[in-house]
Order: structure tokens, then sequence, then C-alpha cells
């Protein structure tokens, strides 16, 4: 029933932004704003899959790593949870050329919302993995099975079902910091609607279309995440 609401707000919000651009005042912005919209969505797809990738090796090497990667960990986890995401993205962007590394303004964006959503993502998954009945683990070893093969095979597929509405939430706020990266010269949503809004002074036409588009891309991802959850609940199931 969730799904089914959310969809049709998804519709509804669709369609507002259909009809909102059809009034003269606000087609003009249209096509700039769809452009710096797609650029949002792809550092939104690129932060999000290095964020995953970076929980979960983050959490499994602090859980289960030797002693110097469990310290690497905590301090990747800390620094990056501790610090801000501007300071993060100005520190990549900025002082990074200084040591002689020169980074396009892109994949700063990318690498440092990523690294900054997969310290929070981090322990998530180490929340999700300590949340599975500890019997799950008794029975591994009782089948004498490695600790490697029993995380993918039996903890990881159930702790993943409980990853999945925090991890939805983080990708929202990934999404939400992307315009950040307008600081940095990347011509994404905020970026074109604020330099068409210093051009034309048509203030309320501009952020009324970007309002929008970023709850349209917010709901998708909702809808995504649900979607893929009652899939995962579903798999669970059949495997019980």
């Amino acid at each position: 029933m969730q799904l089914r609401q959310l969809a049709v707000c998804a519709i509804v919000f669709f369609t507002a932004g259909l009809v909102v651009s059809s009034f003269a005042g606000f087609r003009e912005f249209i096509p700039g704003l769809l452009e710096g919209a797609w650029v949002t969505v792809q550092i939104t797809a690129g932060g999000a899959i290095l964020a995953v990738a970076m929980a979960l090796f983050a959490a499994m090497a602090r859980m289960y790593g030797p002693a110097p990667l469990r310290w690497l960990a905590v301090a990747y986890i800390e620094v990056f949870r501790g610090t801000s995401a501007l300071v993060q993205l100005f520190w990549l962007f900025f002082v990074l050329p200084h040591f002689g590394i020169t980074l396009e303004p892109i994949t700063v964006a990318v690498t440092a919302l990523g690294l900054n959503i997969g310290a929070y993502g981090a322990e998530v998954v180490r929340g999700a993995v300590n949340a599975v009945p500890r019997g799950q683990w008794e029975a591994t070893i009782a089948l004498n099975m490695p600790r490697h093969l029993a995380l993918r095979r039996i903890i990881l597929p159930q702790a993943f079902l409980a990853m999945i509405p925090p991890w939805g939430n983080l990708f929202i706020e990934l999404l939400k910091a992307t315009a950040l990266v307008s600081l940095i010269t990347i011509s994404d949503l905020t970026f074109r609607a604020q330099q068409m809004n210093q051009t034309t002074f048509r203030t309320v036409e501009i952020f009324t279309i970007v309002l929008i588009m970023y709850l349209a891309i917010s709901i998708l991802i909702t809808v995504g995440m649900r979607t893929l959850e009652r899939y995962a609940s579903r798999g669970i199931a059949r495997r019980g």
C-alpha cells in the first residue's frame, strides 16, 4: 500500500511539474534545469555506489579485520562522520593540488560525497550485522563453515533487509548534499538555478521548478528502495 501511495505522489508531482512548465514564465527555464538535474543524478548515483562499497569494506574491516585494518576503518568512519561534508569537498578540491594531486570537479564531488555517506553507512552495516540473531552464527559454527562463507551466505543476506530503510535515508541525504558541489564550479541543478536567478531575477519560477525536481528525484529513490525491500523480504521468506 505504501508503494502505491508513493507512486501516486510521484505521478502527482510529475504532473504538477509538467503543468508548471507549461506556463510561459516557467517554460524557458526547463531545458537548462533539466541539464543540471541530470548532472545531479549522475553525482548521486556515483556517490551512492562508492558509499555502499566503502560502507561494506569499512564495516567488515572494523568488525573482523586485523588490528591495523580495524584502526584504519575506525579512523575513516570517525573523520568523515565528524567533519563537514563541505569542508571535505573543499579539502579534496583545493588542498590536494598542493600535494600534486589534481582531480576533476566531478571526481571530487563523487569521491567526497561517497566517502562522507559511506562513513555513516558503515555504522548501518555494522548495526544490521550485529542485529542478526546469535543463533545464526552458532549454526554456521556447528556446520564448521568459514567466517567469510558464513557472512556471504547466511549473515549478510539477513542483515541486508535491515539495511535497506536506513540506506534509503542516506541516499536522499546524498541527493540533498549534491547542492554543495555548485561551490566547486559543477553545473548541477542548484548551480544552474543560481545562474539563472542572477541573470533573470525570476526567483519564484526558477526555485519552484528546482523544488519539484529535487522532490521528484527523492520520491523515485524512496520508491526504488521500498521496491527493493519488498523483493528482499520475499526472497528471505522463500529461503526460510
